[in-house]
């Protein structure tokens, strides 16, 4: 063991000296910190039960902390007091953001240092040269004892909050599967179970990240976090389920027309951190509206992992629509493409380039001007690839519209899933 610095020798009366008499004070000392705390860390103002931990895990710190300085110990060989660390697990099980915890040691450290060395320097045995030393073995060994002691807190709390959340996630996740089975519930007790609204008008959000990844431990939170201010920009509430480690789903809900489906795409995707993919149902009322738009929003995910990168952060159910059906046998949605298009099926640009001017002319009703101000072009570039297109195909595809339409949406969503290589 090292030997002990000279200033921790010559200061080693004096701050034992301070530390009884601010032990003797314990009681009113820790009773002014903890108020300070509910006022300035407004996450921290709990109801009795938490107040009462929150002062017993203050009070084991501070006790902790007297002992050390008092009896000469090194501070970076301690454990957190068991009421320390229950506290940070009880805060992680509530959700309270581990940044009001660190707060608090940062504030209730700085507490310490200057009750302490009001201690200190007003001891009559004092003198310069024995107050600076004392004071600086203070500041020294205080700081060293509360970067141990909330490295591991902050430990006990991610642990915790891991294990909550992947607990709270699999009985959710649990009630969630019998409602959306189509078994009997009794709604009100599904609601007070969920914490949601079932009777409600409901839009369901699939949210993946297309690496598997990063939902969990903290980007779970953090995610969940965007969910809750999305709820509250439509004015409404959500139920959040993560399925595995990299997707969830989230109902949003509202009464009379439901969430607005666009201004939840916005806030979901302007997320801070990394960026999920979202696919979204329609809004649907109720018990069967929360089963529907959830069946939705599975439905759009399909499109938009089989569409890979070309699909786009966002797809809603009301843009793919029935082409999401062609997800479930792509070999036969494939043979439906190049059956219906022919040589424009082919995976190169200038069967795209025809595809996107047919698509957008049926679009617009066969009207060669209209199609030509949506795409950028001039009228007479548009009739050359529709004359072009047809001359591939052989046939007049205007003869055909709702298949070919159907198929040329195909290609526009999915892309090479269902285009032919060669």
């Amino acid at each position: 063991m090292p030997a002990p610095a000279p200033d921790r020798e010559l200061g080693a009366a004096l701050i034992a000296a301070a530390a009884r008499r601010l032990d003797a004070r314990r009681s009113e000392f820790i009773a002014g910190m903890v108020d300070r705390f509910a006022v300035v860390i407004p996450p921290l103002q709990h109801d009795d039960e938490m107040q009462a931990m929150l002062a017993a895990s203050t009070e084991a710190n501070v006790a902790v902390a007297l002992h050390l300085l008092e009896q000469g110990i090194d501070p970076h060989v301690v454990e957190p007091a068991p009421a320390a660390a229950q506290y940070a697990r009880r805060l992680a099980q509530q959700g309270i953001p581990l940044s009001a915890l660190l707060r608090a040691y940062r504030l209730g450290h700085a507490d310490f240092v200057e009750a302490m060395l009001h201690e200190i320097s007003t001891d009559p045995a004092g003198n310069p040269r024995t107050v600076a030393a004392a004071s600086a073995v203070v500041v020294r060994e205080s700081a060293a004892f509360v970067d141990s002691v909330s490295e591991l807190v902050v430990l006990a709390y991610e642990t915790e909050r891991e294990a909550w959340a992947r607990n709270d996630s699999t009985l959710r996740a649990s009630r969630i599967r019998v409602l959306l089975e189509g078994e009997d519930v009794e709604v009100r007790a599904a609601e007070r179970a969920l914490g949601y609204p079932l009777a409600q008008v409901h839009v369901a959000v699939a949210v993946w990240f297309d690496e598997g990844g990063p939902l969990r431990g903290d980007e779970l939170i953090r995610l969940e976090r965007s969910c809750a201010a999305a709820a509250t920009l439509v004015g409404g509430q959500y139920l959040f389920s993560a399925r595995d480690e990299g997707s969830a789903t989230v109902w949003f809900s509202r009464p009379g027309d439901g969430p607005d489906v666009g201004k939840l795409a916005d806030a979901l995707a302007d997320a801070d951190g990394p960026a999920p993919r979202i696919a979204l149902g329609r809004p649907g009322a109720g018990l069967a509206g929360f089963r529907v738009t959830h069946r939705q929003a599975e439905q759009a995910k399909r499109v938009a992992v089989v569409a890979g990168a070309a699909g786009g952060p966002v797809t809603d159910f009301a843009d793919v629509g029935a082409v999401a059906l062609l997800c479930h046998d792509l070999p036969a949605a494939r043979a439906f493409v190049a059956d219906t298009l022919g040589p424009l099926a082919a995976d190169d640009e200038n069967a795209e380039r025809l595809r996107e001017t047919l698509r957008v002319f049926l679009a617009t009703n066969g009207s060669y001007t209209a199609a030509a101000e949506l795409l950028n072009l001039h009228k007479n570039s548009v009739q050359y690839r529709i004359t072009k297109a047809e001359q591939l195909c052989g046939r007049p595809l205007r003869a055909e519209r709702f298949d070919v339409e159907f198929a040329l949406r195909a290609c526009h969503l999915l892309g090479p899933a269902v285009l032919r290589a060669d």
